[in-house]
C-alpha cells in the first residue's frame, strides 16, 4: 500500500514570520494585507498569528509581553506552548528583514494545500458521475477559478504610481500589447471616440429590429479585434451556424458579394481575393461556437476555459433572445434577465467586454418615429439595468423608400441615406451618449467608416 504523502508545510517559514512580528511589531504592516491565519498549517502557529492580527487591528503594539497577554485572554496560551514558545520563536530569528520572504513561502504552501482539497472535490464530482456534463465541468472549473480569484488580492497604491502609469502608457506612440489590453477598439472611429473602445468588465448591447445589420456590425467588431489589434475574440453564434459566419466574413473582407460567396459563383479574380481574405482571418485568433441550443453556463464554462488558455479580450455573443434557460420554469422575462445580470457577471469575472446582441420589441414599428428608445429593452427582462453601455442601430431607408423621403425632405439639402446607418449610444454608465453615422455595404454585409460627424447628446 501506498504510503499516504503529507500535506505542502513548512514550519520553520511559519515560525520565522511570527518571529519577526515579536522582535519588530513595524512588520505586520507588510504581510497582514495578504497573509492569512488559516495560511498557517500548525494550528499552534495560527493562534499565534491571529493574536497578532488581533492586537494590530486594535492598535495595540505587538511583542512577546502583549501576545502572551493576548493569548491568556483567549485562553489559549497554555495551549501554544505558553511564555516558552514565544521566547523560542524569536530565538530563531535575528532580524525581521525577510519577513515578507518568508510570509510568502508560508502563502504559497497554504496555496499548494488547497490545491490538493479541490483536487479531492473535483475527484468527489466525478463519482458522482450527475448526468449533467457541462454542470459538472463548470462545478470543477469554479473550484480552481476561486482559487485563481482568492490570491488576486490588489493592495492600495499611491496615486502618484498610478499617475506615472498612466502617463507612460498615454505617452506611447505606438500601443503596447499591454496597453491594447486595457480597451477593445470596435475599428469604427466614430464609435470608438465616444466610447473609448469597448472597457473590459463592461457588457455592451447592440440593438436593433431585424435586419438592420446587428449581426453583421458584431462580426465587423470582432474582425476589426481580432485581425487589426491581434486580440482574442470568442464569439457565440446561437442564430447562424459557423459555415454562415464564415461566409459574411470572407465576403466582407474580400469585397466579393455575399449571394456569390454563399453559392460559390465567382470568377478567377474573385477567387483570388476570397483566398486572399482566408489568410488574412485564419491569422485571427477568432474562435467560433455555433451551438444553437446553449445555456449562460455553457457559455461561461467555454469561455474560461479558452481565457485560460489564450486570455480573451472580446466575448460576442448573437443573441440573447435565444440563450436558453435553465430550466426553473419561470417566465421568460424572468430567464432574460438572470441571463443578462450572467452576462455582467461573466465580463467582470473575466475581466474582458461582453458584446451581447439583443432584439426590440415591435413597439419601435409602431411609433411615427422608428428610431429606438430604451424602452423598447424593457420587455426583455433587465437587459437595460444590467448593460453598460447599450447601442441601436437605426437606418432611414429601413422605413422609407427614396420617393416617400423625397417628398418629406429636401433632396438637394437631404439626399436619400441609402445605406447610412445612426450608431445610437442610448445609455453610457461612464461616458457621454450620443450617435454616429456608419456606411453599410448590404452588398458585401460590411459597415464602413465614414467621414460625417459625431453627434454629442445634448
Amino acid at each position: 500500500m501506498a504510503q499516504e504523502k503529507s500535506p505542502p508545510r513548512d514550519i520553520e517559514a511559519e515560525e520565522a514570520v511570527i518571529g519577526s512580528l515579536l522582535i519588530d511589531p513595524e512588520a505586520i504592516l507588510k504581510v497582514a494585507i495578504f497573509l492569512k491565519p488559516e495560511d498557517f498549517f500548525s494550528e499552534t502557529n495560527q493562534q499565534v498569528y491571529q493574536a497578532c492580527l488581533s492586537l494590530y487591528q486594535r492598535n495595540e503594539v505587538i511583542n512577546q509581553i502583549t501576545v502572551a497577554h493576548e493569548l491568556m485572554r483567549q485562553n489559549r496560551l497554555e495551549q501554544v506552548g505558553g511564555a516558552a514558545y514565544l521566547s523560542h520563536l524569536i530565538s530563531i530569528v535575528p532580524t525581521s528583514l525577510h519577513i515578507e520572504h518568508y510570509a510568502q513561502i508560508v502563502s504559497n504552501m497554504s496555496v499548494m494545500r488547497r490545491l490538493v482539497t479541490a483536487a479531492g472535490q473535483i475527484a468527489a464530482i466525478g463519482y458522482e458521475a450527475g448526468p449533467d456534463i457541462e454542470a459538472s465541468l463548470s462545478k470543477a472549473e469554479d473550484i480552481l477559478f476561486q482559487m485563481r480569484t482568492r490570491e488576486g488580492y490588489r493592495g492600495l497604491v499611491p496615486i502618484r504610481d498610478a499617475l506615472g502609469q498612466y502617463f507612460e502608457e498615454a505617452g506611447q506612440p505606438v500601443i503596447s500589447q499591454e496597453s491594447e489590453k486595457a480597451r477593445v477598439l470596435t475599428g469604427f472611429i466614430g464609435l470608438d471616440d465616444l466610447l473609448g473602445g469597448l472597457q473590459r468588465s463592461d457588457l455592451i448591447v447592440l440593438a436593433a429590429r431585424p435586419s438592420l445589420g446587428k449581426t453583421s456590425l458584431a462580426l465587423n467588431i470582432a474582425r476589426n479585434v481580432a485581425v487589426d489589434q491581434k486580440a482574442c475574440v470568442a464569439l457565440f453564434s446561437l442564430e447562424m451556424a459557423r459555415e454562415s459566419v464564415v461566409q459574411r466574413l470572407l465576403a466582407s473582407e474580400s469585397g466579393v458579394d455575399s449571394k456569390l460567396v454563399r453559392l460559390g459563383r465567382f470568377n478567377e479574380k474573385d477567387e483570388m481575393r476570397i483566398m486572399e481574405a482566408s489568410g488574412v482571418l485564419s491569422e485571427a485568433p477568432l474562435y467560433v461556437d455555433d451551438s444553437p441550443q446553449l445555456r449562460t453556463i455553457d457559455i461561461r464554462s467555454k469561455a474560461r476555459r479558452l481565457h485560460f488558455e489564450r486570455n480573451v479580450d472580446l466575448i460576442i455573443v448573437d443573441y440573447i433572445q435565444l440563450i436558453q434557460g435553465e430550466g426553473r420554469n419561470e417566465m421568460r422575462v424572468q430567464e432574460l434577465s438572470r441571463i443578462t445580470r450572467s452576462l455582467k457577471m461573466l465580463s467582470r469575472e473575466l475581466n474582458v467586454p461582453v458584446l451581447a446582441i439583443s432584439q426590440l420589441s415591435r413597439a419601435v414599428e409602431w411609433r411615427p418615429s422608428h428610431i429606438p428608445q430604451l424602452a423598447d429593452l424593457r420587455e426583455s427582462g433587465t437587459i437595460e439595468q444590467d448593460a453598460d453601455v447599450v447601442l441601436f442601430i437605426y437606418r432611414d431607408d429601413a422605413y422609407f423608400t427614396a420617393e416617400e423621403w423625397s417628398k418629406l425632405h429636401d433632396i438637394e439639402k437631404e439626399p436619400y441615406p441609402r445605406g447610412i446607418a445612426d450608431i445610437i449610444i442610448a445609455k453610457h454608465r461612464n461616458g457621454p451618449l450620443g450617435r454616429t453615422k456608419l456606411h453599410f455595404l448590404n452588398r458585401i454585409v460590411k459597415f464602413e467608416n465614414m467621414e460625417t460627424e459625431l453627434i454629442s447628446a445634448s
